[in-house]
């Protein structure tokens, strides 16, 4: 199954991928990694990529088991506050995990880091001992006032296990 693939060393893999060759080959050995669920041949990266359609581009018009591609992930990310909403780099999610451009080249990367992180990052040890959470904003929080920011929507995405 796939969950037991996106466990601490999978995430620690996601997170050292620009530091470490070694990384990058865990990392790319196991989004190609191939599971079968329901009878389903699958890779890891396209569960990843269909849970992160799931969760996050509802209001793009994902349509269901849809896979998100660059233009997806791209258009979500800045969306995710870890904790508190905020842009500061300790809030805002993509740039406290160093993604200041998400593109043809990392999405998938990004979405398994946050995947990664709500099954067995530290988001998820903050949700179980502190009841910390992935938020996720309304779309072009970049475009928007303080004052709009502060009054957004916010949805909260909850601890629980993403891939199975």
């Amino acid at each position: 199954m796939a969950h037991t693939l996106i466990d601490r060393k999978f995430y620690d893999a996601v997170t050292n991928f620009e530091k470490s060759e070694e990384a990058r080959d865990y990392y790319y050995r196991i989004m190609d990694t191939v599971t079968e669920r329901d009878g389903r041949s699958d890779t890891v990266r396209n569960q990843i990529l269909r849970v992160y359609a799931m969760l996050f581009c509802d209001d793009l018009g994902a349509e269901p088991r849809q896979i998100a591609g660059p233009e997806e992930v791209e258009a979500t990310a800045d969306r995710l506050y870890f904790g508190s909403m905020g842009l500061d780099r300790k809030h805002w999610y993509r740039m406290r995990y160093h993604f200041p451009v998400i593109d043809d080249d990392n999405y998938d990367r990004f979405a398994a880091l946050v995947i990664a992180d709500l099954n067995a990052g530290p988001l998820r040890e903050a949700a179980v001992e502190k009841g910390e959470m992935l938020l996720v904003g309304e779309p072009d929080p970049l475009q928007m006032t303080r004052e709009q920011r502060e009054k957004q929507h916010l949805r909260r995405v909850r601890f629980r296990e993403i891939i199975k």
